[in-house]
């Protein structure tokens, strides 16, 4: 099941109120914010580990796309963009 980040109801960002231990079933409850990696949608989320996957090399990311070089760069600037921005949010 993926994790929703995005409330539903007013598309505000989910925080984390929750977390449970399966192992001896403690809880610990608060309000606490998401990671960032987390607030990416999993296509960007998958980006990141693809390149962190390729020894961070946006040509061999591009070679098994199949995509060229420039296209794989811009989705790179932009995945940077988003980042810059929830870092300030």
């Amino acid at each position: 099941m993926k994790l929703p980040i995005i409330c539903p109801s007013c598309e505000s960002s989910l925080n984390v109120s929750e977390m449970k231990c399966n192992h001896c079933d403690t809880r610990v409850n608060g309000n606490y914010d998401l990671p960032l990696y987390l607030k990416l949608n999993r296509a960007e989320q998958d980006f990141i580990l693809e390149f962190f996957l390729s020894s961070g090399s946006i040509k061999e990311m591009a070679k098994q796309a199949g995509l060229s070089y420039p296209t794989m760069r811009n989705k790179m600037d932009d995945l940077i963009e988003k980042i810059n921005h929830l870092k300030t949010l």
